[in-house]
């Protein structure tokens, strides 16, 4: 491949290496210049352009990574399509995610123009999660390449997601005088739902006095209904012959080893009984943060061993006090840690464009009803997780406009500040249970909750690391989605400037999802309210 400065006049059939503005046409990077595209660039005075011309064997960015998406073996993980030379691979279920480090650095080692970089072996995940990403460095690569890194990530075990099984519990608290009921009762909760992340269930409880006989005996008791049991002592084991570790063997059971090396999580107990395992809980499981408690069960749940050497090999990366990386679970019975994308409609502007006398834009009545309800409800009947709505001027009357609607609304004091500041008083009140910050103007009457989900859908089969903005063929229109890691680059704006100062500063890949002619149509005057079919607000 050869990359660098030709005539405009002379790039027909090489690779747009920047996007360009060539009139009122907007040239992606990537595009493969044909007759047409090559007389916009001269008719519109370019004289120069970057470009990659391919050499015989090469292959361009997203069909080399398309055809090693395409050889990918991994059981458990789709991919999605290729875009500006990626293709991101996604979990298909819930599982324990596995790569083998030693293939995946011979594939790393094949081209630099060629990388796969994936989660950590073992990482939790849930279905739809970004597992692992294929990227081509440059706007093509030589062909051999593409061949010896499909051949290797074909192999089976390069990277899969090994999915959890469901288990029936056994769960056994010992007392002292000394625990609290509630701290018990609390306890079992959580642990409940530590199990349900996995699919699984406590079946059968009980409590048994803090000593080793009583303890003993209801294990034995538990044991044929259960294929798991976690025991919760009511005083921490400090030896291999304390409480915990001497029932199960004098319940018949078998102690396959006393300590970790992860932290928190020292005092685990692993061992079996009745060819079922036996978990003794350190006490740092009683709190949601993540602990060494948490990686053995994952293995347990994916149908992996834990057994002694398993565990002492885990003191690398076992260091968790200060990186609570996975989500805690809820200790009530609420719907699972959304990460989905949530939308900010922007209401809180002056709408001075409207002139005197013809009232605010977004009470301006389509069918009858308000502009910023019509779009809050499209809003709602998308798939996104979550509306907030952002009021500023006349915040009254808007929020009554939204009354009765599942819409959580913000008022923004220094709304006449500018743009940037409704935008960070929206993102701030989105949270952080989101994958994905969807900007919606509130006075765009064409936009239907089809247009939303097309961008969320966009936003999704990209892993989430994309930002999707809608588009009316070749011209650039609303919404736009960001990805949440962009969230303090939005905190950081000031002045009148929306999403469109970070969009071309972020570094990520833009992708452009044409929605037609809704993507530009916004209603800033009168005359605009009344050529889309509304009618002024009468004031």
């Amino acid at each position: 491949m050869k990359f660098g400065p030709v005539a405009a006049s002379e790039a027909e059939g090489t690779i747009l290496a920047h996007s360009t503005q060539a009139g009122k046409t907007r040239l992606k990077k990537g595009l493969r210049l044909d007759a047409e595209s090559v007389s916009q660039l001269v008719d519109s005075g370019i004289e120069t352009v970057i470009v990659a011309r391919l050499d015989e064997g090469d292959v361009d960015e997203d069909s080399a990574a398309g055809r090693i998406a395409d050889a990918f073996a991994g059981s458990g993980i789709e991919a999605a399509a290729p875009a500006t030379g990626r293709v991101n691979l996604h979990a298909t279920g819930p599982g324990l995610f596995r790569a083998d480090k030693k293939r995946v650095d011979t594939f790393n080692a094949i081209d630099p123009s060629i990388t796969y970089a994936c989660l950590n072996d073992r990482s939790v995940v849930a279905e739809g999660d970004m597992v692992a990403t294929i990227k081509i460095i440059p706007l093509a690569v030589f062909g051999a390449s593409v061949d010896k890194a499909a051949a290797l990530i074909a192999q089976e075990g390069f990277s899969l997601v090994k999915p959890f099984r469901p288990y029936r519990v056994g769960y056994v608290a010992t007392t002292l005088p000394t625990l609290k009921p509630k701290v018990m009762d609390k306890t079992r909760d959580l642990t409940g739902s530590r199990l349900a992340a996995y699919g699984s269930e406590i079946v059968a409880t009980a409590e048994a006095p803090h000593e080793t006989g009583a303890l003993a005996a209801e294990l034995e008791r538990i044991a044929p209904e259960s294929e798991m049991i976690v025991v919760f002592g009511a005083s921490a084991v400090t030896d291999a012959d304390d409480v915990i570790p001497a029932a199960i063997r004098r319940a018949g059971g078998h102690v396959e080893r006393v300590g970790m090396p992860v932290d928190p999580g020292n005092l685990l107990v692993i061992g079996e009984l009745d060819g079922k395992p036996v978990l003794g809980a350190p006490g740092c499981a009683r709190s949601p943060k993540e602990n060494g408690f948490d990686w053995v069960l994952a293995r347990l749940m994916a149908g992996e061993a834990a057994g002694s050497d398993d565990v002492a090999a885990m003191g690398v990366g076992g260091l968790l006090m200060e990186i609570p990386t996975r989500p805690q679970p809820r200790v009530t019975k609420q719907a699972p840690r959304s990460r989905g994308v949530g939308i900010v409609l922007m209401a809180a502007g002056r709408a001075s464009r409207m002139g005197e006398g013809a009232g605010h834009k977004l009470l301006a009545e389509f069918d009858g009803e308000p502009l910023i309800r019509r779009m809050a409800k499209r809003a709602l009947a998308s798939r996104a997780e979550t509306v907030v709505a952002v009021t500023g001027y006349r915040a009254g009357d808007i929020a009554a406009a939204l009354d009765g609607l599942d819409v959580t609304t913000t008022a923004n004091p220094d709304y006449a500040a500018g743009m940037a500041s409704s935008l960070k008083t929206g993102v701030s009140a989105l949270g952080d249970d989101i994958s994905g910050i969807l900007i919606l103007l509130g006075d765009m009457p064409g936009l239907e909750a089809a247009h939303i989900d097309r961008l969320i859908d966009a936003f999704n089969d990209n892993g989430g690391e994309a930002i999707i903005r809608a588009a009316d063929g070749d011209h650039r229109g609303n919404p736009v989605v960001l990805p949440v890691r962009l969230k303090p680059d939005v905190m950081r704006l000031e002045g009148d400037v929306g999403a469109r100062a970070l969009i071309e500063q972020s570094g990520l890949p833009v992708i452009d999802i044409d929605i037609g002619p809704a993507a530009r149509i916004d209603v800033d005057t009168p005359e605009a309210v009344k050529a889309a079919g509304g009618t002024t607000e009468r004031v």
